[in-house]
C-alpha cells in the first residue's frame, strides 16, 4: 500500500472521496511508470555498452519489447520508440 504524506492532501485539498482516490491512483501509476521507464533506460544503456555481437543480438529483442511496452502504456511517444529501436538495431549491427 502506498502511503501518502499528509501534506499532499493539504496541498490539493481534495474534498470528495473520488478525488482522493484519483490522487492515490495517479501516484501509484506515476511510481509504476517511473519504474518501467528507468528499467528500460538502464537496459538501453547496458545494450549500448556491450561489445560482443552475439550477446547484444540476444539482448536486443528484450529491450525492443520493453520500449514497445512503454508505447502501449502511452508513457513514451511512438516516434521516440521508433527512433530508439532504429538506432539500437544499427548499433548492434555495427558491432564487430
Amino acid at each position: 500500500m502506498l502511503l501518502l504524506p499528509s501534506i499532499f492532501f493539504k496541498e490539493h485539498m481534495a474534498q470528495h472521496a473520488s478525488s482522493k482516490k484519483r490522487i492515490r491512483q495517479a501516484l501509484k501509476l506515476r511510481e509504476a511508470n517511473r519504474y518501467y521507464k528507468k528499467s528500460t533506460r538502464t537496459a538501453i544503456k547496458k545494450l549500448r555498452e556491450m561489445t560482443e555481437k552475439s550477446e547484444a543480438q540476444a539482448f536486443l529483442p528484450g529491450v525492443i519489447g520493453m520500449i514497445d511496452r512503454l508505447v502501449r502504456r502511452s508513457t513514451w511517444h511512438k516516434n521516440k520508440a521508433a527512433n530508439l529501436k532504429s538506432s539500437l538495431t544499427k548499433h548492434v549491427g555495427a558491432i564487430s
